[in-house]
Parts: structure tokens; sequence; C-alpha cells
């Protein structure tokens, strides 16, 4: 076993928790789209997105890259971190 091996072993992810922050993001876009009181294809089309990839990024089933993360925050005007919370309050 290499040295980095050895060092990096406790940056695992718990079997339990991965894909948690993919869910987080999906639950936290559909909280936005329900307030706004959109569809998913309405609300898909305002982030430049499919419908049906839509669906699977609300159902955390999208691994979305940092920057499309960027890109949705800055069309919903908000950080981007505030999408990857585990509950976000849409006022």
């Amino acid at each position: 076993m290499s040295l980095w091996t050895d060092q990096y072993r406790c940056l695992s992810v718990p079997a339990e928790m991965a894909g948690e922050l993919q869910r987080a993001l999906g639950r936290n876009l559909r909280s936005f789209r329900e307030a706004e009181e959109l569809s998913q294809e309405a609300f898909a089309e305002r982030m430049g997105y499919h419908r049906t990839y839509w669906a699977g990024i609300e159902r955390g089933e999208r691994n979305l890259t940092l920057q499309s993360v960027e890109k949705i925050a800055a069309k919903l005007e908000i950080e981007p971190l505030l999408l990857l919370e585990g509950r976000i309050a849409r006022g």
C-alpha cells in the first residue's frame, strides 16, 4: 500500500452517504421549482435543460459538474453552496 493511500484513507465517504450531495441538490432545486409554481418542463427550460434530464437531477440521479451548479445558482440568483445544503428555506 502506498503512503498516499494510507494518508488519505480517512477521506473516503461511507456507503450510506454516497450521493447525498446529489440528492440534496435535487431536493433543493425541486423546492425552488415548486416555490415558483412551475412544472418540471417549464423550470427545466428556464434552466437550459431537457425535461427528462432535469427530472433525473431532481431525483438525485444526475452527477452535475461544479460549473453546472454554478450556472444554475446564477440563474436562481443565489450562492451555489446553498444548493448543496441539507435543506434550504425559500422565502
